[in-house]
């Protein structure tokens, strides 16, 4: 393991100069948890995609400061921007789902409302989001990514735009002649969304509607996924084949 690999690592974005700043959860984490001390060091993220190796300098009750390094790009963040739209699952399927595709490169989450759903959100979903954000954070320190990936709020399928994309694929178990990988082939992206229906799948008329509005189905391979594996199956294809 490198060295920078065994550093413990935060993001902050209160960076002045070569000087930074933790506030909050982070400093309870360095000091009472992790027992740092000053001329310890760290990696830092910028949350921006710029890493540095950060001396710490004081640290008190409330915060830590830190003295960085020259910055330098994260060589851990992939060059695809990938959003995941994932049908909002039942009980606490998303909270893997949000976990592992951060781990895997996913830029942002969206919970998708569609009419199959089983599960609809809360009134009080904003607390769930942040929950679900804690939980993108985590996963992105502990998979060295170069930014914090977004969890959003629910969308409804019908708000989801397909411009917005350079390509956007519905993963669909009615499609039987295009695969996600033929549906790459010979295009330059940078920019891609894939759909994941709830426990029931996408109504066809649904995946009409995005089709008419840009988005292309396909098929993720012969057998029928479970929501929670779908998702995480379409991320680990698209950055094969377009990272490689």
């Amino acid at each position: 393991m490198h060295k920078e690999e065994a550093m413990h690592r935060f993001f902050t974005n209160d960076i002045s100069g070569r000087t930074a700043r933790l506030t909050g959860e982070d400093v309870h984490h360095l000091r009472r948890v992790l027992r740092l001390k000053k001329g310890d060091t760290v990696s830092l993220c910028d949350g921006a995609g710029t890493d540095y190796t950060a001396t710490i300098e004081s640290l008190c009750d409330t915060e830590v400061l830190l003295t960085l390094s020259e910055g330098t790009p994260s060589p851990y963040e992939p060059g695809l921007r990938a959003t995941l739209y994932q049908g909002l699952p039942k009980g606490v399927k998303l909270d893997l789902v949000v976990q592992k595709a951060v781990e895997i490169g996913a830029e942002k989450i969206v919970p998708l409302i569609t009419k199959r759903c089983v599960s609809e959100p809360v009134r009080d979903f904003e607390k769930k989001r942040l929950r679900f954000q804690r939980i993108a954070d985590e996963a992105a320190k502990q998979s060295r990514r170069g930014i914090l990936p977004a969890v959003e709020s629910p969308l409804p399928i019908a708000q989801v735009e397909p411009k917005d994309f350079d390509l956007t694929l519905i993963a669909y178990e009615g499609e039987r002649a295009r695969t996600l990988k033929q549906a790459l082939r010979g295009k330059e992206i940078n920019n891609v969304a894939i759909l994941i229906g709830p426990e029931g799948g996408f109504e066809e008329r649904e995946v009409l509607a995005l089709e008419e509005k840009g988005a292309i189905p396909v098929s993720l391979g012969k057998s029928i996924l479970r929501t929670e594996t779908a998702g995480l199956t379409a991320l680990s294809c698209l950055f094969y084949e377009v990272e490689q």
